[in-house]
């Protein structure tokens, strides 16, 4: 029996970019990205937009094909000749509820597709009442069935793609910031649910954010990316109250506060310099262009993870 639901070892994700007429060069989206997962237990992976987080999520289930590195599920790889059996244990959710749902395709036949790509049922009876259940757990109607995705607010949008990736009975669900275009008000609509879902179902969530409070509210261990590259993970609340790398550092000040006196007293880490380009990284430490803490040992190597005690795992020379 796998010690872990997930694992993830060394993974790279390279593009190739045209630069030149007959030559190209590698953009690293993700670069030696590890980490685990147990079952029925929620990674949120957070960081600026393009660090790689959603190339994480679809490198696993091999949406995109991987440069490198392994993905063991229940201690089995992941490769492309087993990839269609383990897609019944492994899903997504997408960020974009407007696009993710084919404008064609009634409700039912949306949620169904699953079914039927995978044979789930035995009669058409079987597979209408699926459906049913299906939508009834993510509080959908059942004269929703009916109806085509343009019919529907954004939330009920990310509903019908939430009952569409729990049709094969998964019990890992990739969560590509399946919030961030919604309303707040339907942003905890939706968080609450997902929540549910785990306490009912036991399945486990890689939950893939920018908001450090929902994945706060949401995750029991965080990673933070910056730049292909993961530089702290941790416990949640360990990670949020006593952050120790400079990128973290500075995410976790422009976490607005909802009490305006301590909001004052806060000082906000702003970091210097533009981010740099994944097709011209710098040497060293992926970093260290934007970091006050920075020496020359910096430049000449990229640090690992290393653990700091309780599992509080770092990758920085200086602090």
């Amino acid at each position: 029996m796998a010690e872990h639901l997930l694992e993830v070892e060394h993974l790279k994700q390279y593009f190739p970019v045209r630069d030149g007429w007959f030559s190209t060069k590698p953009l690293k989206a993700v670069d030696d990205v590890s980490f685990s997962i147990d079952p029925g237990e929620t990674l949120g992976l957070v960081g600026e937009s393009g660090c790689g987080k959603t190339t994480v999520g679809r490198s696993i289930l091999r949406l995109y094909e991987p440069t490198d590195g392994v993905v063991r599920f229940e201690g089995e790889e992941v490769n492309s000749r087993n990839i269609h059996q383990l897609r019944r244990k492994m899903q997504m959710v997408f960020q974009d509820p407007y696009s993710s749902l084919n404008p064609r395709m009634t409700v039912e036949d949306i949620i169904g597709e699953p079914l039927d790509v995978h044979h789930l049922y035995q009669g058409r009876g079987e597979r209408r009442d699926k459906i049913l259940e299906l939508m009834g757990l993510v509080g959908l109607n059942a004269e929703h069935a009916t109806r085509y995705a343009h019919e529907f607010s954004g939330g009920q949008r990310q509903r019908i793609g939430i009952a569409r990736a729990l049709a094969v009975n998964p019990k890992f669900i990739v969560c590509d910031e399946p919030v961030s275009a919604l309303d707040v008000s339907i942003q905890a609509q939706v968080i609450n649910m997902f929540e549910e879902l785990q306490e009912k179902l036991g399945v486990a969530y890689l939950f893939i954010a920018h908001d450090l409070l929902v994945v706060r509210h949401i995750s029991k261990n965080i990673a933070v990316m910056y730049l292909g590259h993961m530089v702290e993970t941790a416990e949640a609340n360990e990670l949020m109250d006593h952050p120790i790398h400079p990128y973290t550092e500075s995410l976790l000040s422009a976490v607005p506060i909802p009490d305006p006196k301590i909001a004052r007293q806060k000082k906000r880490i702003m970091l210097e310099g533009n981010v740099p380009s994944p097709l011209n990284m710098p040497t060293g430490c992926p970093f260290r262009t934007r970091c006050n803490y920075a020496t020359d040992r910096c430049a000449e190597a990229c640090p690992e993870l290393t653990d700091r005690g309780n599992g509080h795992k770092v990758a920085c020379w200086n602090r």
